[in-house]
């Protein structure tokens, strides 16, 4: 839901015979935009998102069970931060490279300030897991009940689970010079035992390693007949605790605490060296699960000799030692929202509009004729863009289906109809993104899978990421072709589709079409770049027409004419951007920015940018979709895209900036877009200093949330 991802930057080089001037900016005279008080730290600003998805597990007019998942997605957010962002980091530090980030601090300031603050996160972590939800859990009969606790009923039967379920399972490893500290997975539960007395052959090193197979449930659910209630759990590390010495039989346990490990999660492929990029990834994965180690985290009651025994181990510092109050991986506790039944305890379900032009049975290429229609998930449903490529791998009209993924899932029904498309004779292309960080695995499933069945598969852009999201079906009508497009701002997942707000844009617009076999071509074949018509692309055009577009905003302000500019974007860090808009803002540019996670632009700055609202949504769904807005002297233009303002996007991805041309369509984004600027409950609005503070109702004014808003208005909930 409310989860982060990014990807490592690849190496800074255009395929074709195309030039991208590399400073656009250059030559203008802005010495003073260049200062480094005037940004804001990327990782930071991570952390600071964290803390807005942190205080959703406080907020009491949040269900009690998503207060607990918010907790959980705060969890593994902070894994991806240590996993990705400090793992990177720390590599800058050993290479010896002096400046880190936009706000020019070297790798180890920036380390420090994050060591700091994410001890503080986490300590409130645990203070707010401790004090406030489980306390109110259990107030609703949902408890975790603690080995101290456990009555005569509960200590046999978890006993004897112990005995069927986890002994046959558990390698309890002894540590002495035939049995070395084992490899430890990445974010696996782990055991330390310190231990007295001698085994069977006289050694008596006096430690040991359990590690915990992770297919087995963090989570027992006890059953009535041990005189429990419904929703009565027990921690799987608390039974390893309880039975720790049938796994050393005549040695003595003097202690056992849990730890965890995060490490480097980054895969490294050289793409100009190897020939199959399917076949280099497929062996890089493995490598993943061992990569350096960048955090621990262990029992805040484990003795400071073994906390300091398992930091050398792992060639860490104290400051990457995080000793915690309860279960070392917080996310485990996602489990019991599914376990129990109590709708009120919950966010109540709600049923995504289908626009009744697309009703069940409908053509959409007749539909698609006559209008564009414009989705947004997760309030439109997102059925419509699967009947899309359904009815066109049935259509005998059809010739041809050409498709990005980049995420789509193991089981996707779109998946399916690309397979049925290419059984039926039809040309599928499918580019599909193997280095989707995290899903690659899955990516390359999907890429065999579809290459079974014939279709054509291709990985895009050596050194660029295809992360445009695009479907264009080829269709006879009257002896002519006829191009039919899909293009979204978020991936080709039907689940992520019900948590993400997305817009999707169905058109038969010939221009557009045009432009998105442009883009294919490019991404499937080789030559130069075409000249689009409507759209604007990374690497190519993006980034100058952004520019293009902020600098007439702040000219039309200078004239004085209309100017506003409004975006609705997930990141904002690169540096020539936001110096384009200070400068508008200098010059007078209304500049209301909707950003939910990284944001390096610093606000109401005295002579940058007084003008300048930075607003962050944390709320039911996460907030995905990317909206440009450009008053443009009272005509608007108002685009969607697949990119967000950051370096990568702008210059080492494939992506997609489409118009929102219709009257009525554009109407209706600039309408939702408003709910956005006035959200005053779900709203953290970013300070000159950095931090984040929740918006609130003035006295005599409405409380209005955006996605709220739109439930009711959409949806009619």
């Amino acid at each position: 839901m409310l989860g982060l991802s990014g990807d490592r930057a690849g190496p800074l080089c255009l395929p074709y015979n195309v030039t991208i001037h590399p400073d656009p900016v250059s030559g203008m005279d802005l010495p003073n935009l260049d200062r480094p008080e005037l940004f804001l730290g990327r990782e930071l600003s991570l952390v600071e998102f964290n803390r807005r998805v942190l205080a959703q597990t406080v907020d009491r007019d949040v269900p009690l069970l998503e207060r607990l998942r918010y907790m959980c997605i705060t969890s593994t957010n902070m894994d991806e931060l240590f996993e990705v962002r400090i793992a990177g980091l720390k590599q800058k530090a050993r290479l010896g490279v002096a400046v880190a980030d936009i706000d020019r601090r070297s790798p180890q300031e920036t380390l420090a300030l994050l060591s700091e603050r994410c001890h503080a996160l986490v300590d409130e972590q645990y203070r707010i897991l401790n004090e406030e939800l489980l306390p109110a859990l259990e107030a609703e009969q949902i408890r975790f009940i603690r080995r101290t606790e456990w009555t005569a009923e509960q200590d046999a039967w978890l006993r004897h689970y112990f005995e069927h379920e986890l002994l046959p399972v558990l390698s309890p490893i002894g540590l002495d010079p035939a049995h070395p500290f084992p490899r430890i997975l990445n974010k696996s539960l782990n055991f330390i035992v310190a231990l007295r007395g001698k085994d069977a052959f006289g050694r008596s090193s006096g430690m040991a390693v359990v590690q915990a197979p992770r297919a087995l449930p963090r989570l027992i659910r006890l059953p009535p007949e041990t005189g429990s209630g419904p929703y009565d759990f027990v921690f799987l590390s608390s039974v390893i605790h309880a039975y720790a010495s049938e796994l050393f039989p005549g040695m003595k346990v003097l202690s056992i605490h849990q730890f965890r490990v995060t490490r480097n999660s980054e895969l490294f492929v050289d793409e100009e060296e190897v020939d199959d990029l399917m076949r280099a990834l497929e062996g890089e994965l493995p490598s993943r699960r061992y990569g350096d180690a960048v955090r621990l985290e262990v029992a805040d009651n484990c003795p400071p000799d073994l906390t300091e025994f398992l930091m050398k181990t792992f060639e860490l510092t104290p400051d990457d030692v995080y000793q915690v109050n309860g279960p070392v991986n917080l996310n485990r506790l996602q489990a019991i929202i599914d376990l129990v039944d109590r709708p009120y305890l919950k966010f109540p379900p709600f049923t995504p509009r289908l626009p009744a032009e697309l009703a069940q049975g409908a053509s959409l290429f007749e539909v698609l004729r006559k209008k564009d229609v414009l989705l947004h998930h997760p309030f439109d449903s997102f059925v419509p863009v699967i009947d899309f490529l359904r009815q066109a791998a049935k259509d005998p009209d059809v010739l041809a289906i050409k498709m990005t993924l980049y995420r789509t899932g193991a089981d996707s029904a779109l998946v399916d109809a690309l397979v049925r498309a290419a059984r039926g004779g039809k040309e599928v292309t499918v580019v599909i993104e193997l280095r989707a960080r995290f899903d690659e695995e899955a990516n390359i499933a999907v890429a065999n899978r579809l290459q079974e069945v014939g279709a054509h598969v291709v990985y895009g852009i050596v050194g660029y990421k295809t992360h445009a999201k695009m479907a264009l079906v080829v269709r006879r009508e009257q002896g002519e072709l006829r191009d039919y497009v899909h293009l979204g701002t978020g991936n080709y997942h039907a689940r992520t589709a019900r948590l993400y707000t997305d817009y999707g844009l169905m058109t038969a617009d010939r221009a557009i079409g045009d432009d998105v076999h442009k883009i294919f071509l490019q991404l499937t074949s080789l030559g130069k770049v075409s000249k689009l018509n409507r759209l604007l692309q990374s690497p190519f055009t993006l980034f100058d027409g952004l520019v293009e577009r902020i600098r007439r905003e702040a000219k039309n302000a200078e004239a004085g004419r209309p100017a506003r500019i409004v975006v609705k974007i997930n990141s904002l860090v690169e540096k020539r951007i936001i110096q384009e808009l200070y400068r508008a803002s200098q010059a007078g540019v209304e500049i209301r920015l909707v950003v939910r996670g990284m944001c390096s632009l610093r606000p109401g700055v005295p002579g940058v940018s007084e003008n300048i609202e930075v607003r962050s949504i944390v709320g039911r769904f996460l907030e995905h979709t990317r909206v440009y807005y450009f008053e443009n002297a009272g005509k608007p233009e108002v685009f969607c895209a697949s990119a967000d303002w950051m370096e990568r996007n702008l210059f080492r991805r494939v992506e997609t900036c489409f118009p929102i041309e219709n009257a009525r369509l554009r109407k209706r984004v600039i309408h939702e877009l408003d709910y956005y600027l006035h959200d005053n409950t779900q709203a953290w609005i970013l300070q000159p200093d950095g931090r984040y503070e929740r918006a609130t109702p003035a006295d005599g004014e409405e409380p209005l949330s955006a996605q709220q808003a739109l439930l009711a208005e959409i949806c009619g909930e």
